[in-house]
């Protein structure tokens, strides 16, 4: 049940086929992928590595980048990726919760993150750069590779990433190996996923979107992947007519649809366009359709289960709406005392199936929070239509999402409470025509706090760019109910063209 196994499997035999190519960069094969990958197990062994052992993994996206996991995952090791956004003071947090063994970090960083290491007690401290070197690749020139691929069972942990929490502290959710092939089995049937597919591969790959969705259904096909630093319009242009599936955030079609360029030629060999880790604007699926002619197949999902619900590939795909719950997923919607929701009413959606995850890691207590009688508790707010399609309408949970990435409010808000001359703060999102959401601070503070520019200076050093308020204001105070709980929902309506054209 070891996932790398099942990936090694699908590419017996077309070991000469190209796996992965990146512009600029070159191509490779799948025996090239493979070949790394064995040697690269043997680097993370002899540091120590042993199967369960986690590895902390905070690098740029690259070929190299994908070997290791596909390494780690050999091994029967963890692993676990951090955005490459946060700051040391957010990564010294996962490391004392996560005891890794080894922790992979841009060359840049190394002198840094090595006095982290050596006061954490981390076994190694490698590097790996957006180019491929590093002290990792130097070592990998050396591997006589490793042992055979570890023997894995289903509920064997093969991925920690780490999601937001209310509480202002992220949360490990522990993904098994049965976990991962379960979601990408069912997302391989329903998306027809074909061996003559190229899939342009956009996205990062420190989270659920590009790391397991898009990955897993190439590598298990397997199908030619097109493999781009990050998203860039211009590069994206460039290689779309190679390619037949995209997957992508809403931003990455708002901004492709922003440049005349992006017409019906330039798709003409497209197969799919698929959107998630934001809502999809029906105003973005209309001008799509009408520009291109084709429909953006929209789905949802989460980090603690993988995909949830898709829209169909073969029937109609509805704006606004993430579809039916996956094959072997069932849902139900319930108040917030558990009680049924009737068909047509909004509930907190509820979910089960063999995608979703064990647990937060080393956080029991929480974990029992969020399950009733076996079924995940999402915390978001649903509809389900006669015919079963699923309209998530809000999130229960105070979450903010920009450009598919998620942040919660409360981590922001303790970080400008505790600046000078600040008394309180709120934090919320507001519509961004770039980016869904923006996310934007009101603080109620004395005559002498520092200032907008100041206060987004102080918060790049404690936090990750992409969780730094746009826009502070101040304020004279912060609306309340009789319970004395902020009024978040009028802040937003307040400020709703903050950001607008």
């Amino acid at each position: 049940m070891n996932l790398y196994q099942r990936i090694l499997d699908a590419a017996a035999g077309r070991e000469a086929a190209v796996a992965v190519s990146t512009p600029g960069r070159g191509e490779w094969t799948h025996g090239d992928l493979h070949a790394g990958v064995e040697r690269c197990a043997g680097v993370l062994q002899a540091a120590g590595v042993q199967p369960g052992d986690r590895v902390t993994v905070q690098v740029e996206k690259s070929f190299e980048n994908l070997q290791l996991y596909l390494a780690v995952l050999r091994i029967g090791a963890v692993y676990m990726p951090l955005n490459t956004a946060y700051t040391e003071a957010e990564l010294e947090y996962f490391i004392g919760d996560a005891e890794p063994r080894v922790l992979i970090c841009d060359p840049q960083r190394q002198a840094s993150l090595a006095r982290l290491g050596e006061k954490m007690g981390l076994g190694a401290v490698l590097t790996l750069g957006a180019d491929g070197r590093g002290s990792l690749t130097d070592a990998m020139a050396g591997s006589l590779g490793s042992a055979d691929v570890c023997p894995r069972q289903p509920d064997d942990l093969a991925a920690i990433v780490y999601t937001s929490g209310t509480t202002g502290r992220s949360k490990g959710a522990m993904l098994s190996h049965g976990n991962l092939f379960a979601n990408a089995a069912t997302l391989r049937q329903i998306w027809g996923w074909r061996p003559d597919d190229v899939l342009l591969h956009a996205l990062p790959i420190y989270h659920v979107h590009g790391l397991f969705v898009a990955l897993h259904c190439a590598l298990l096909e397997p199908s030619p992947i097109l493999l781009l630093p990050r998203f860039d319009v211009d590069a994206v242009l460039d290689v779309l007519p190679e390619a037949t599936v995209l997957m992508g955030v809403p931003t990455f079609y708002v901004r492709l649809l922003s440049d005349p360029r992006f017409d019906r030629d330039r798709c003409a060999g497209m197969r799919l366009f698929i959107s998630g880790s934001a809502p999809l604007l029906p105003e973005t699926f209309d001008a799509f359709e009408e520009r291109t002619g084709m429909r953006i197949l929209e789905r949802y999902g989460m980090t603690e289960a993988g995909m949830i619900t898709s829209n169909p590939l073969n029937g109609e795909r509805v704006a606004g709406t993430v579809g039916f719950p996956l094959p072997d997923v069932e849902v139900r919607l319930r108040g917030t005392e558990g009680e049924a929701i009737a068909e047509g009413g909004v509930g907190v959606l509820e979910i089960r199936g063999p995608n979703v995850f064990g647990g937060y890691w080393r956080q029991p207590e929480r974990t029992a929070a969020e399950f009733r009688d076996g079924w995940f508790i999402t915390g978001d707010l649903a509809e389900r239509a006669s015919d079963g399609r699923i309209s998530i309408v809000g999130r229960h949970k105070d979450l903010i999402i920009s450009g598919g990435l998620n942040i919660y409010p409360r981590e922001i808000e303790a970080e400008l409470n505790a600046l000078p001359g600040i008394e309180e703060s709120a934090v919320i999102g507001v519509p961004h025509t770039d980016f869904g959401e923006a996310v934007m601070a009101l603080v109620v503070a004395a005559d002498a706090w520092a200032g907008e520019a100041a206060v987004i200076a102080s918060l790049k050093q404690r936090l990750a760019g992409f969780k730094v308020p746009r826009k502070v204001l101040r304020v004279e105070s912060l609306p309340r109910n009789a319970m004395g709980k902020v009024q978040k929902n009028l802040l937003r309506e307040a400020h709703l063209a903050t950001f607008a054209d």
